[in-house]
Parts: C-alpha cells; sequence; structure tokens
C-alpha cells in the first residue's frame, strides 16, 4: 500500500521537477544537455538545504556545525536513496530470508519506522542472512493505525521464525516507529519469544517534530504521549533489560534525541548521522550485529 502510494507522489515530483528545470535552461539558454544535469542535482540540493534547516533547528547544540553538516547531508543523500529508489518498488510482500552459512545465530524480525516499509533494511538484511541469521522484514500497515494494531503483524513473523528454525525465542530490531511496535508487541504477547529488542532512532520518549500530529500513530508518538506514558506504565525492570538503544545527537525527526532511552539502559551514541542514516551506515550496522552476537542462537 505504502509503495502505491510513493510511486504516485514520485511521479507527481518528477513531472514538476522536469517542468522547473526545463523553464530554467529555457529561460537561462542553456545547451538541451542542461536540463538532465539540472533535475539530477536540483532535487539533491534542495533536499539536502531543507535537511540541514531541520537538523539544526532540531539539534540542542547549535555549535557542533561539523556534525549537523554531516548529518543533514548525508540524511538528504540516504533519504533520496530509501524514498526514489528503494520504498517505493516494494512489490511483493515481504518474505522470511533463512540464514546461510554453517553457524546458525539468532532470527531476527526486522520493524521499519513511520511511513517506510521493509526495504528500508535493504542493507542490514543481507548482512545478516550471510551471518547465519534467519531474517524476516515485516510490512506495518495499515501505514497509519495505531500503534497497537501492527503487534499481530510481529507476533506472525515471530512465530514463522521459531516454526522455521526451532529456536524458542528471537531478536527484534526496530527504526523509529518500530522500536515503539516492538513495546507494543510485547505488552500485547508478553516477552517469551524475545531474546533482545534493539531500537534505532526510536522516540521512547515521544518527538517534538510535530506537536499536532493527526494520524493515530502519529499522535501516539508524540513528546510525553499519554500513549507512551500508558505503554511506559505497564513494562517492569525485566522487559527493559531486553533492549539496546541507539540514537544520534543530530537527528532532525526524533528529538530532544539524548532523552530517548529507558531506565537504567545507556544508549550508543552515533555522532554525525541522520535519523534514516541508522538503518544503513556501517558503523550502525555493525553496532547491531554485535549486539546480536551477544545472544545465544
Amino acid at each position: 500500500m505504502l509503495a502505491s502510494y510513493l510511486r504516485k507522489i514520485l511521479a507527481v515530483q518528477a513531472a514538476f521537477f522536469a517542468l522547473l528545470c526545463a523553464v530554467i535552461v529555457w529561460l537561462m539558454a542553456w545547451p538541451w544537455w542542461a536540463g538532465p544535469v539540472l533535475l539530477a542535482v536540483l532535487p539533491l540540493v534542495l533536499l539536502g538545504t531543507w535537511m540541514l534547516t531541520i537538523t539544526r533547528r532540531a539539534c540542542a547544540d547549535r555549535r557542533q556545525w561539523r556534525s549537523i553538516v554531516q548529518a543533514a547531508f548525508g540524511e538528504a543523500w540516504w533519504s533520496y536513496r530509501f524514498f526514489v529508489t528503494r520504498l517505493p518498488w516494494a512489490r511483493k510482500a515481504p518474505q522470511l530470508q533463512p540464514g546461510l552459512g554453517v553457524q546458525a545465530r539468532i532470527p531476527v524480525v526486522l520493524v521499519h519506522g513511520y511511513l517506510c516499509n521493509h526495504r528500508i533494511w535493504d542493507d542490514l538484511t543481507p548482512r545478516l542472512v550471510q551471518r547465519g541469521h534467519a531474517v524476516f522484514a515485516v510490512d506495518l500497515e495499515p501505514v497509519f493505525a495505531s500503534i497497537d494494531a501492527y503487534a499481530p503483524t510481529i507476533e506472525h513473523a515471530v512465530q514463522s521464525l521459531r516454526a522455521h528454525t526451532g529456536a524458542t525465542q528471537v531478536a527484534l530490531v526496530g527504526h523509529s516507529m518500530g522500536g515503539l511496535a516492538i513495546r507494543a508487541w510485547m505488552r500485547a504477547y508478553g516477552t517469551g519469544s524475545a531474546a533482545l529488542a534493539v531500537t534505532l532512532g526510536t522516540p521512547h520518549k515521544g518527538t517534538q517534530v510535530a506537536p499536532h500530529a493527526r494520524t493515530p500513530n502519529g499522535k501516539q508518538m508524540v513528546w510525553h504521549s499519554q500513549w507512551l506514558a500508558e505503554l511506559a506504565q505497564a513494562e517492569s525492570t525485566h522487559l527493559h533489560a531486553l533492549f539496546r538503544i541507539a540514537l544520534t545527537p543530530q537527528d532532525a525527526i526524533v528529538f530532544p534525541q539524548l532523552a530517548q532511552t529507558l531506565p537504567g539502559i545507556e544508549p550508543a551514541v552515533f555522532d554525525g548521522l541522520g535519523h534514516v542514516q541508522l538503518c544503513s551506515h556501517p558503523a550502525a550496522l555493525g553496532w547491531v550485529e554485535a549486539q546480536l552476537d551477544s545472544v545465544a542462537a
């Protein structure tokens, strides 16, 4: 469903930028080949400029210009790659992928965030499969449902992996809203099937990016929302001990950034990365693999 929406949005945007570039080339009397070059460069320049603005606004310490610029332009590039070349083209439903190699490792459920789908994990999934992890990257739909409504989807992936591998427990990795969906799944189904939960850029305390969000899941992710408070009240120290948390101080989507953790957990902090970069940057992916290595298959 989301991929279809993104393809339509992409088509409209492509038509707009193509017309804009054609007008600029005509007005400037540039040669014809300047049009395609401008079409390739202009969206990235505008995206990078916008990302720099919102990243600086979201950062508590705006003096860290090098990290802010690095995160903003890295985020612009990876947002372009994800939302232009990957997410719109998820035409098949996600499938369980068996682990390869001699050594079997703990099965892994990958849970994407808001307005994304399973292809956000295109960099992590093959790495895990090659290391011997059976992987199930889910799609959370409907796109604008309550986060609680995603618990059955996660439970299906968990039980599919258990049945396929014979493992009694799995690890779960969530990006952004996906980390909250994992917590909602634990509230609904318990923690018996979970050996570990890893979250990347998750608004555990809520985000101030959209204080007047209108969608059900958007409202639940607002800074200190009632839903988040009720979720926290239902959780135990044992549940929190299952979590490993990573964040970035330059997150333009989830902020205040350093507040996004759970009681008793010291988060891993990746300086100079953006929000979606946590799903793709080698340092962040290596950290995820190290957390998975800490639990037995």
